[in-house]
């Protein structure tokens, strides 16, 4: 008997999108590097960020009100497949395994963002939902943001 093994980047496309729109946020409101790790869930999800305090009540909603621009903004959300070297001309390919192979799949959201991954995505960002977030930490320079969409 075949036994299927789920690949474990099928996450809820729109909550992957979600993340890969909270990562830009980030990076272009605080300068900082996108989350080194992630746990995306369909009820909720969590990325981690390198980061040196906690967020502010007002940063929280700032974030939250730029995620759901994008969002609303019906972004197209496609895949393009480039050689290594050409990618790396585009993305940063610190995370990508050296054994990932010659050819890496880029995930590109209208002109916000554009990232390596091999996750299932939605075709669009208005298909996401609203974004919320629903609590941050940060402990030992690791900023913890927990965040849902509802539909």
């Amino acid at each position: 008997m075949n036994q299927v093994v789920p690949n474990r980047k099928e996450h809820d496309p729109r909550m992957h999108s979600a993340e890969h729109i909270l990562n830009q946020t980030m990076v272009r409101m605080f300068h900082c590097d996108r989350a080194f790790s992630a746990h995306i869930e369909k009820k909720k999800s969590k990325c981690d960020y390198h980061f040196a305090r906690n967020l502010t009540p007002e940063e929280i909603l700032q974030i939250e009100m730029k995620v759901n621009e994008i969002i609303q903004s019906d972004l197209p959300i496609r895949e393009q497949i480039l050689s290594r070297e050409e990618a790396g001309k585009v993305v940063s390919l610190s995370k990508l395994p050296q054994d990932a192979g010659d050819k890496v799949r880029i995930i590109i959201i209208g002109e916000y963002d554009a990232c390596p991954c091999s996750g299932v995505h939605a075709s669009s960002t208005k298909e996401i939902g609203e974004f919320r977030i629903i609590s941050s930490d940060c402990a030992n320079g690791v900023l913890r943001i927990r965040f849902k969409i509802q539909q």
